[in-house]
């Protein structure tokens, strides 16, 4: 509509010029009108459209707006597919353990075309993510997720964050459908670290209790010194109080993940997820974010997602999801002495690494 609204008055513009044209030159033969004349009423004529043009880039950027607006109501309006459960608040409790029981996943949610033979759900439906995962987190224990990319890995941290809810099976805590609590109730159990670090303009204090001011300075400067991250917060100026830019733009990747180490634990989560927390820190500092991470993670139940293996030689239990499934499981030296595929993702970061004395990886590439 603007561009035909814009077209049809440069259009109109042009007609008006030639009219001047045709009757201004006849004018000046016949001494009627001189040249100054005839060129000052085609500047007149380019003052009048001028504005009624400007109008139509203004009629532009009303469309615009208008369809950026009907966008935002469209995603505000829309209803959340997580629903809370019935069961009370006060009964989310996490003591004992988290089960995958069965789990099948897919972001495309097409029914199958028929049953299958054996049971489970037929393949010519969904594009399954994940295919009957099952597994137990216990309290305490650290739980590693490594594959391949695209495997499934941080699907199931999504699913067990209540992004998304399996379509087959069901996660459990303590026995309950993590289903039947209300979803802040459940998530408040947990503390998330990601790659991608998101920091808020405003103070170091703010960002690190996220504005809750629940949290006192103390605690603040506290799990600040455990993640290793007081050093590069009495480095700015003004300290606690010092200014982040958006997205910790004046920091640098290692120390933005050294604060968001740090922001996990002020709230003290019984679950810590860190998915690929540490896959983009330089050399240098990943010594420390290992020193924080180690600190983090004592005695703390956690669900970790790494690509690189030198982060979880220490856990608990390792589990290898491939194409949706888990297909080893086990400690660092079981899975490499079964030479499977552990194995062979671990040779490929050795031949980039650096062994230490009893053949664990001290460093590696992506």
């Amino acid at each position: 509509l603007d561009y035909s609204f814009w077209g049809f008055f440069l259009y109109g513009e042009i007609v008006a010029i030639i009219i001047v044209l045709l009757i201004g030159v006849k004018g000046v033969f016949a001494g009627t009108m001189t040249v100054g004349v005839l060129v000052l009423f085609i500047e007149f004529i380019r003052l009048l459209f001028r504005p009624i043009m400007e109008l139509s880039e203004q009629l532009n950027f009303i469309q615009r707006g208008m369809v950026s607006v009907e966008r935002v109501f469209a995603i505000l309006e829309t209803e959340p597919a997580i629903v809370d459960g019935a069961a009370p608040a006060g009964e989310m409790t996490f003591e004992h353990e988290i089960v995958f029981e069965n789990v099948w996943f897919a972001y495309d949610e097409r029914e199958p075309d028929g049953p299958s033979t054996d049971g489970k759900p037929a393949d010519s439906g969904p594009n399954w993510v994940l295919r009957d995962v099952s597994f137990t987190i216990r309290k305490g224990e650290r739980i590693a997720l490594v594959g391949e990319s695209g495997g499934g890995k941080s699907t199931i941290v999504n699913l067990l964050l209540r992004f998304y809810d399996p379509q087959r099976g069901r996660i459990t805590v303590d026995g309950r459908d993590i289903r039947d609590f209300p979803v802040p109730a459940w998530r408040g159990l947990i503390g998330l670290v990601l790659q991608d670090v998101f920091l808020f303009p405003g103070s170091v204090t703010d960002n690190l209790r996220v504005f809750d001011e629940s949290i006192s300075l103390e605690r603040v400067k506290e799990v600040s010194a455990i993640a290793h991250a007081d050093t590069t917060i009495e480095r700015l100026p003004g300290g606690y109080d010092g200014q982040l830019a958006e997205r910790g733009a004046n920091l640098s990747m290692g120390e933005r993940q050294l604060l968001s180490f740090a922001r996990a634990l002020a709230y003290d989560p019984r679950l810590l997820v860190l998915d690929e927390a540490t896959s983009s820190v330089d050399p240098h500092t990943e010594r420390l974010v290992q020193e924080a991470l180690e600190k983090l993670l004592a005695g703390r139940t956690s669900v970790i997602v790494a690509h690189r293996l030198s982060t979880i030689q220490n856990a608990s239990r390792i589990l290898v999801i491939h194409k949706g499934e888990v297909v080893e499981r086990g400690n660092h030296d079981e899975l490499l002495g079964r030479g499977n595929l552990y194995a062979k993702l671990f040779r490929l970061q050795f031949e980039f690494g650096m062994p230490d004395g009893d053949g664990r990886l001290s460093g590696g590439s992506e």
